[in-house]
């Protein structure tokens, strides 16, 4: 199994806090079982160098764990930032040899 980070975008007037957001959030975190390994956090504040998604912002991040990439994209597919117009980035972490786990 790889362990990817999920890094979420998120339009930039996304309030924190919601409760049907939360609800859309919490029922997707509970839809991935085993494979989040970290729910990680909600960003409060956001600001990017370079070429940032034109109208979102971070928006906060977990760790899963998937066989592939194709297997921690069908689990991303589910993310409420999507429905928000926003967005879910996907990156397969990689060791740093000669560093600790």
């Amino acid at each position: 199994m790889a362990t990817f980070l999920f890094a979420y975008r998120v339009p930039h007037d996304y309030a924190l806090g919601r409760p049907d957001a939360a609800s859309a959030w919490n029922d997707w975190f509970a839809s991935m079982g085993g494979g989040l390994q970290d729910i990680g956090k909600p960003v409060a504040q956001a600001a990017a160098l370079g070429d940032a998604a034109a109208g979102t912002r971070l928006g906060g991040y977990s760790l899963v764990t998937a066989d592939d990439l194709d297997a921690a994209l069908a689990l991303a597919k589910g993310c409420p930032a999507l429905a928000l117009g926003g967005a879910v980035e996907v990156g397969a972490l990689a060791e740093v040899p000669g560093r600790p786990a």
